[in-house]
């Protein structure tokens, strides 16, 4: 065999495999623990807008202050948030308390989980109807 007609073939697999690649993107929303509800409900639309186009989300909530001393304000509001877009994403990583800041990951939810998780659910049910 040729070298060189080996090593083109090598050079096209690594292209074609290097296209089928997802690039994950990591979208990042600040949010502060006294956050108005419509501000709130603003971030939340920008949070359901990046997980619809298939990026996860980095939220972050910043404490100044007194408020560092109020870590379980934080929490309230992130479990708040991880609950109004179950449709469209879910926790990736649970939040966590970094310095003056608290992070959580938030990942798309995948279509074809879905149709999987239907599924199983379908056959579930017609398992007991039997």
């Amino acid at each position: 065999m040729d070298f060189g007609k080996y090593k083109y073939e090598l050079a096209q697999k690594a292209r074609e495999a290097k296209r089928n690649q997802v690039q994950t993107v990591i979208k990042e929303i600040k949010l502060r623990p006294k956050i108005d509800d419509h501000d709130y409900i603003t971030k939340k639309g920008h949070v359901e807008r990046f997980l619809k186009h298939g990026d996860k989300v980095k939220v972050t909530i910043m404490f100044r202050g007194r408020e560092q001393s109020r870590p379980e304000v934080g929490l309230r509001l992130l479990s708040r948030l991880a609950e109004d877009i179950t449709d469209v994403g879910f926790v990736e990583s649970t939040p966590k308390q970094d310095g003056r800041n608290m992070v959580m990951v938030i990942a798309p939810v995948r279509k074809g989980s879905k149709s999987k998780q239907k599924k199983s659910a379908d056959s579930t049910l017609e398992t007991k109807e039997d």
